[in-house]
């Protein structure tokens, strides 16, 4: 963790932090690179439990619903997925806390803000390793 990311990484290559981000802008105006993206060590920043919070939200409200619930600073990942049969829920939150009792507060606070009460929090029960995808593949 550091205060200013990109002076460091301007650092480590030896190039001015405004060098560094032209040439970033570039690399997105190219195509080159979409997005920046920080993964967390949740676990290692104290964050013992997980839960993805599953919302249904009406469709004229999902917007609105995604920038409040982003807000919470418990939140990492909120996003918009199809409902399917058997499962009515549209939006997700990933919600990180030292304890169940942390994420379910959380979710309170979320429905208190939008007034949506129509959710549930699945919990994680088992953690796989994450990796990068894999773009390209070597050949044999």
């Amino acid at each position: 963790m550091c205060e200013e990311p990109f002076a460091e990484a301007a650092r480590a290559a030896g190039v001015a932090i405004d060098e560094l981000i032209r040439q970033i802008e570039h690399w997105k105006n190219d195509g080159t690179i979409r997005r920046f993206g920080a993964v967390l060590a949740h676990r290692s920043a104290g964050f013992r439990v997980n839960a993805m919070g599953v919302w249904n939200v009406p469709e004229a409200r999902v917007e609105e619903f995604g920038r409040a619930a982003s807000e919470c600073p418990q939140v990492s990942h909120c996003y918009r997925r199809p409902p399917f049969e058997g499962f009515r829920f549209n939006v997700y939150t990933m919600i990180h806390g030292a304890s169940r009792e942390q994420c379910e507060q959380a979710a309170r606070i979320i429905s208190e803000r939008t007034g949506i009460t129509d959710y549930t929090l699945l919990y994680t029960t088992r953690e796989f390793k994450k990796s990068s995808p894999a773009y390209f593949s070597k050949p044999d």
